[in-house]
This record gives C-alpha cells, sequence and structure tokens, in this order.
C-alpha cells in the first residue's frame, strides 16, 4: 500500500486487540481478504491488561447468563487443546463463609434486581459448581469439582482465615502470556491469507465517500477503500464509530486493576491454586501463582479513560486488605508489590448500580451503510478474553452473508501459534525437549523452557540463521538469549522496545528489566529495526517511563 492508493480490501478491521485478532484470522482462514490496522502494537490495550485466567464464568450463574457460562466453558476446553504452550489448568478454591446466606439475593437477581448483596454462602456455592461441571461437560479434559470441610479447607491452605465454613475445588485455565497468543492469532490470519495484511503504529485520519485514510508512525498515509468495516477498538469504539462519520454510544467500560506480589510464602501456600474469594464489600477478588509472582486482582470501577488508566493507591490499599482478611496467617505490605497493571473492560452500556452485574456477554451491532458511507460498520461490544473464537466465528459468519461468501472451515479445533503440533501429554513433551536439545546443542531444562514460552515456534527460532547464538544471553536477564531477541525482531512484526519487553515476551511483567537490559535489547534489535544511537535512547526511555507511569515500577540502572 503506497502513499495515497486507494487499495480494495474485503474487510477494514479497526483493533488489533484479542477480539480483533481473533476476527482477523477466522476471516482469513475463510479467503476473506483482510486488513487489520492498531493505533499502538497487537494486544497492547485492553487485552493486555485481562486477570489472565481462561474460565467459564462461574459468577455469571448468579445472573442468569447460562448461555454465556455454557460458551466459556466450551471454550476454555478448546484453547486447553489449541493452545497448551499458554493455557494450562488452574485448580481453584473458593471459600465459603457461611452456609445459607445469598440464596434469595440470588433469586432477586435472576429476576432482574441489580441492587442484590452479593453474599455467597456454601450452599449456593455447591448448587453453582454442579452447575459448573455440567455446562463444562463439552469437550471436558479437567476434573469435576469436589468440596471440602472447614477442616480439610484450613489443613490444604493453613494461613486461611477461621471464619471460613467449608470451600470447594475445582478446575478453570490460566493464561501464561495473553499478549503474545494475540500476536499468533494475527500471524495464523496472515500465512492462512498472503493477501491480507496486518499494520500497527497507525492512526485512522480520513473517512470519506468510502475511502479510509490512514497514517503511519512516520506520517506516511495510505487509504483504502472496504466492502465492511468492523470496529474492534474496545473501550474506544465509540471514538472509532465517529471517526468514521457516525457518533454512537454502545461502551459503558468499568476499570479492572492487578498487582503482583513477590511473596514466596504465599505462593507455598496456594499450593499451585487459584483462590477465588469474596472480599468483605463483597466483591469477587482473586489471588493465584503467575510466572513466580502471586497475581491478584482485581478491581471493578466505571471509568471511560482507557488512554490513562493505572492502578491507584487506593486499589493496592484495597488488595492487600483484602488478603490480610482471607489469609491472616501471612503478612502483606507495599514492598512487596512489583508490579501493577490496568486496563478499561469495554462493557456494554448500562445503567446498573452495581458494575458486576453488567454483562460480560458480547454483541455486534451493525451500523447500515448510506449515502455517505457507502459500507456497513460492525462494532464488537463487550465479551471476554475466553469467549474470542466464539465471538470471531459468530462475526464471521455474519461477515460471510453480506459478502456472499461460505464458510471453509471451523476454527474450533485448529491450533494456535505454538499450540500445532505440540506434544499430546507429559511422555511425548519429554521425548520433543529432550530431541531439539540434541539437535541444537541445549541442556533440556533450557529447551523445556523455550517450549514453555514459545510453544513449537521454538524449532524456527532454533533453525533461523542468525549472527547470535542461544548461549549468548543478556547479562543482566540470563534466562533470555541475543537469539532470541534477535528471532522476535526479524520475524514478529516488532516496531517498538515496548513491542519486546510488554509482548512478544512477558520480561516487563516478570520484574526483569533494568535500564541496562532495556539498553542490551535495544542494541541488539538495532541493525533491524535501522536505529540510530539516540533512537535506541528514545526507546529506553519510552519503556522506562511507561513502566514508571502504567505499571508503578522504578528500574534499577
Amino acid at each position: 500500500m503506497n502513499d495515497r492508493n486507494e487499495s480494495l480490501f474485503d474487510v477494514v478491521i479497526l483493533g488489533a486487540g484479542i477480539n480483533g485478532a481473533g476476527l482477523f484470522r477466522d476471516l482469513c482462514e475463510q479467503g476473506i481478504t483482510c486488513l487489520l490496522v492498531e493505533k499502538t502494537d497487537f494486544g497492547a490495550g485492553t487485552s493486555a491488561a485481562p486477570s489472565r485466567l481462561i474460565h467459564g464464568g462461574l459468577k455469571y450463574l448468579e445472573t442468569g447468563e447460562f448461555s454465556l457460562v455454557a460458551q466459556s466453558t466450551l471454550e476454555r476446553n478448546l484453547l486447553l487443546k489449541n493452545a497448551p504452550h499458554c493455557v494450562t489448568p488452574l485448580p481453584t478454591f473458593i471459600p465459603a463463609f457461611s452456609w445459607t446466606r445469598g440464596i434469595y439475593a440470588a433469586l432477586r437477581t435472576l429476576a432482574g434486581s441489580t441492587t442484590a448483596p452479593r453474599s455467597r454462602g456454601a450452599l449456593l456455592i455447591k448448587i453453582g459448581l454442579a452447575l459448573y461441571d455440567f455446562y463444562g461437560a463439552r469437550h471436558r479434559v479437567m476434573p469435576r469439582h469436589r468440596f471440602l470441610s472447614k477442616a480439610a479447607s484450613r489443613k490444604h491452605i493453613p494461613p486461611l482465615t477461621n471464619s471460613i465454613v467449608a470451600g470447594g475445588i475445582y478446575y478453570d485455565a490460566k493464561i501464561s502470556r495473553p499478549e503474545r497468543l494475540v500476536y499468533e492469532l494475527v500471524r495464523d490470519g496472515l500465512n492462512a491469507n498472503p493477501h491480507s495484511r496486518a499494520v500497527t503504529y497507525t492512526d485512522l485520519v480520513a473517512s470519506e465517500a468510502g475511502v479510509l485514510t490512514f497514517q503511519r508512525q512516520d506520517s506516511q498515509t495510505f487509504s483504502v477503500k472496504p466492502s465492511l468495516v468492523v470496529n474492534a477498538s474496545g473501550p474506544w469504539i465509540d471514538r472509532v464509530n465517529a471517526a468514521l462519520g457516525t457518533p454512537t454510544k454502545m461502551i459503558g467500560g468499568t476499570k479492572g486493576s492487578h498487582i503482583l506480589l513477590d511473596h514466596p510464602q504465599l505462593l507455598q501456600s496456594l499450593k499451585g491454586h487459584m483462590i477465588y474469594f469474596e472480599a468483605d464489600d463483597g466483591r469477587i477478588c482473586l489471588v493465584y501463582d503467575y510466572l513466580g509472582f502471586a497475581l491478584v486482582g482485581s478491581t471493578d470501577i466505571p471509568s471511560d479513560n482507557p488512554d490513562a488508566v493505572h492502578c491507584e493507591e487506593p486499589e493496592l490499599d484495597y488488595f492487600l486488605d483484602s488478603l490480610r482478611s482471607l489469609l491472616p496467617g501471612l503478612s502483606f505490605d507495599r514492598e512487596q508489590v512489583v508490579y501493577s497493571y490496568s486496563g478499561i473492560r469495554p462493557l456494554p452500556a448500562s445503567d446498573a448500580t452495581n458494575p458486576g452485574l453488567i454483562s460480560r456477554d458480547h454483541s455486534a451491532p451493525v451500523l447500515e451503510a448510506n449515502g455517505e458511507r457507502p459500507f456497513a460498520i460492525i462494532s464488537l461490544v463487550g465479551g471476554k478474553w475466553t469467549t474470542f473464537r466464539g465471538f470471531a466465528e459468530e462475526v464471521t459468519d455474519t461477515v460471510l452473508a453480506r459478502l456472499g461468501r461460505k464458510r471453509i472451515c471451523s476454527t474450533q479445533n485448529l491450533p494456535i501459534g505454538g499450540g500445532r503440533d505440540f506434544p499430546a501429554n507429559e511422555g511425548a513433551r519429554t521425548q520433543w525437549v529432550a530431541d531439539l536439545a540434541k539437535q541444537y546443542g541445549l541442556s533440556t531444562a533450557r529447551a523445556a523452557e523455550l517450549l514453555t514460552r514459545y510453544g513449537t515456534t521454538m524449532q524456527s527460532m532454533l533453525a533461523a540463521s542468525s549472527t547470535y547464538r542461544d548461549d549468548q544471553r543478556l547479562s543482566t536477564v540470563p534466562s533470555y538469549s541475543a537469539l532470541e531477541i534477535d528471532w522476535l525482531v526479524k520475524h514478529e512484526l516488532v516496531v517498538s522496545l515496548a513491542d519486546i519487553v510488554f509482548r512478544r515476551t512477558s520480561m516487563a511483567i516478570e520484574n526483569a528489566l533494568s535500564v541496562q537490559t532495556l539498553q542490551e535489547i535495544a542494541a541488539i534489535a538495532a541493525p533491524s529495526l535501522g536505529w540510530n544511537a539516540a533512537r535506541q535512547a528514545e526507546e529506553t526511555q519510552a519503556v522506562t517511563r511507561q513502566l514508571r507511569e502504567r505499571h508503578g515500577v522504578n528500574l534499577r540502572p
């Protein structure tokens, strides 16, 4: 696409978060030529700020969203099979603080109340877990729930408060590197349809007479003439529709913040489980082991400013106070907080007084073409990480019908990125790791580490031609190699240093960075990206500033 050249695309997708990327892949698999446009990087907005869970939506049972639970549990089970390199089972403990409390409140909520108290007793939890097992039966890959007495619960997790009466253990899943999965969906789409394109750091600057004009980071412009536009910009949906000449009020988001604690004693007490618990104010919180830190979340606060969102002081206090109440056998303080992040959930506009009762379901309203705008706009409203594939499938079918095309294949059993050809069981994984280690002269521990980090994509990384070797490690982060950085820059559409440390890898959230590390990574990336010394310094300063202002991290030299 050259400057001012009007290129024809079947579909233009605005926004490359999880919903936009999932739709892009599905449409490309059907032979639809798409242009995916993102104003920053793939998965850099709301999709980078989830609880990092792939869950069936246990709490949606009490709001009567049974179809959403059914879809979510199915999609969770499919992701465990299609993305095993980054989605893994997560045993979850849910404590009960009474036997019967919450029954009548739940009935009022099912009847439409938006102000019912959120307390949930053991009986209600038991009923919910039984229903959860029922809805999760399709493609089941994990055990059913079990219920524990108070004594058994406190034996299982000794620091628990004495005020619990019982507890349940059920299974959901977690995703280790959600940002990478967004990129992998985009790459899968480009591989499926080489005529499609995906561009980042690109802004929509004009929409006139059916022609969309975009401006790149280098100020160059290009124009496209789509048959259909999909607005997948999440909390920015209303702003993008206004830029397309059709103002809307579809989004009424809430802010969700999370923190990571460096707390080995807490992780040891969790024994690999997540605790999904009711805080003192009735809101649901969670804590579990994420990449060696305790991830704690999340808040649910009405907010509509996705460009300046960050975890604020009262939220930090709320998390720590909630943990102190739940686990009085452990100590918690601010010094343990090593990272924080926050995002705006792009929920549908609602007048509910309790943000927790706003639907997490999705919809795709259509703004039909008119005389000034010859293309229709489909807006992707709501949804959640777990259901992105199902949502994409629904919208793809709508797009295909509008374009007069038929579905070629289903994505239901289609592996994602590094999940393709992933070893099917522990024995096969051990053998796969041993073979790769021998082939490329690695230790088996290193081969296993790369498999966990990149899935089977690691094989392409090790086989690629490079001036670097895997044993050339970053001086301050020896678990990462210069070879990794070089390969990511050359093969994964990297534009900025932030792309590398926040999204193609998880170095930022792993608390693995220093100013020296950033300088070292920038120097490796510089030849491929054409950065001079001044640009390397700018990139380092930009990441340092983002870590400080958005994540509460002050880098060491």
